[in-house]
């Protein structure tokens, strides 16, 4: 383990960045407010397990230097914007639709299709949200890792999964607390519609930003 040590430095400041987007409200924590609210804890985590994955796809893209290309390509990044700006508005729709017809609150438990159906969620919306993208260019410019054996690249990249999945975690396991569900049981129809808006306006910011 003493090939880590010249990288310690680099590597505290690289998951500082990755823990403030992570902490950060955005897509991703919209996402899991929605979910963790109407279907619980289990859910919530598989759709956590997914935005870490997707972290985990932009971590390793960086690191091949990809995630640069992108950001020099002009039509590869507003590509990506578009992508993105389409899947908030998919969102949006299934909030807006959730607000028309206020869902009953089961969570899913022992439904692996509806499991898996939520961890493809986070990680779509993951990979095509421009500002994970943005985070992780910033991460790769402190160059935390360059040169670094393929050990230490790989304890890099577990380590960066764990504090994604981490981060994203405890805000759902916040947002799935007894008190936060039963404020959304006694506002889900204005919870729904406020998440909806949310969406459509990040969409829009996000398709406005392309050139």
């Amino acid at each position: 383990m003493l090939e880590l040590i010249p990288y310690l430095y680099g590597i505290v400041a690289a998951y500082a960045i990755l823990m403030v987007g992570s902490l950060s409200p955005g897509p991703s924590v919209a996402l899991l407010i929605g979910i963790a609210t109407s279907q619980g804890r289990t859910p919530a985590l598989c759709a956590t397990l997914g935005i870490a994955f997707g972290s985990m796809t932009f971590n390793i893209l960086t690191m091949l230097g990809v995630g640069l290309l992108l950001a020099q390509v002009a039509w590869a990044l507003t590509v990506l914007r578009i992508l993105g700006a389409a899947y908030l508005l998919w969102l949006a729709y299934g909030a807006f639709k959730r607000a028309s017809h206020p869902p009953v609150l089961n969570p899913i438990v022992g439904n692996s299709r509806s499991l898996l159906n939520q961890f493809l969620v986070g990680y779509l919306l993951q990979v095509t949200n421009p500002k994970a993208m943005a985070f992780w260019l910033a991460i790769s410019s402190v160059g935390a890792v360059d040169g670094a054996s393929l050990t230490v690249k790989a304890l890099f990249i577990t380590g960066a999964f764990l504090v994604s999945f981490i981060c994203h975690g405890a805000w759902a396991v916040l947002l799935s607390a007894d008190a936060i569900r039963s404020a959304y049981a006694r506002w889900r129809r204005w919870f729904e519609l406020s998440l909806g808006c949310f969406f459509v306006y990040a969409s829009y910011r996000l398709y406005s930003s392309v050139d």
